[in-house]
């Protein structure tokens, strides 16, 4: 199969098992240069986003995986590298590799990303804490749009430990971009970006 086949497939499983609702608020879908960062309770997660942006951002999008998953088998490095064009990242630091550089290249290269700030999958409600590669980013990237989304109910279709989805209606909702304010430091911005994400729950 395909790249392409895949991604076709992958976009008519994803909308009939979630619907696959896109909820624009505070922001439109604009192809420009933006970090989108997200609540994460399922593998499904990157699937989610990378279904809700339109045809025309996919493109220039590319999801965060963690390398040590997503190269587990011959089969998920394919479907991430050739039908996501996903950025790996390591999820612990090896020696003096800056596990952040893989998405400092993608950004200095011109593409958008999708990130994940807890760093791993939760398993309650809300996010947990944020990690400091949003804000470090931020910093380095100043004039990249950082659009908050959150992803609702797709810890039900696919949850942490399971392997086969149930269907039920989910959506991404996005929000209003974030910047780090003059003189905000890293605890502060991280905290208000983790409740920016928490607050479009109740859009």
């Amino acid at each position: 199969m395909s790249a392409k086949v895949m991604s076709w497939f992958l976009l008519a499983l994803v909308r009939l098992l979630t619907g696959a609702q896109a909820r624009w608020y505070g922001c439109p879908p604009k192809a420009e240069q933006r970090i989108y960062f997200a609540n994460h309770q399922s593998h499904a997660d990157l699937v989610m986003i990378w279904a809700a942006l339109p045809r025309e951002l996919r493109s220039i999008t590319r999801p965060i995986a963690a390398k040590d998953y997503w190269t587990a088998s011959p089969f998920k490095r394919w479907i991430t590298t050739a039908v996501f064009n996903a950025v790996y990242v390591e999820r612990e630091r090896k020696g003096d590799e800056d596990p952040l550089q893989p998405l400092i290249d993608a950004l200095t290269n011109g593409d958008s990303i999708i990130l994940f700030p807890e760093g791993t999958r939760g398993h309650t409600g809300e996010p947990q804490a944020f990690k400091a590669g949003l804000y470090n980013l931020a910093q380095r990237f100043p004039d990249v749009v950082l659009v908050p989304a959150w992803i609702n109910n797709i810890q039900r279709l696919l949850p942490k430990g399971e392997v086969i989805p149930v269907p039920v209606l989910c959506s991404v909702t996005f929000g209003a971009p974030v910047r780090v304010e003059e003189g905000e430091d890293r605890k502060l911005f991280l905290e208000r970006a983790r409740r920016v994400v928490m607050s479009l729950a109740e859009v």
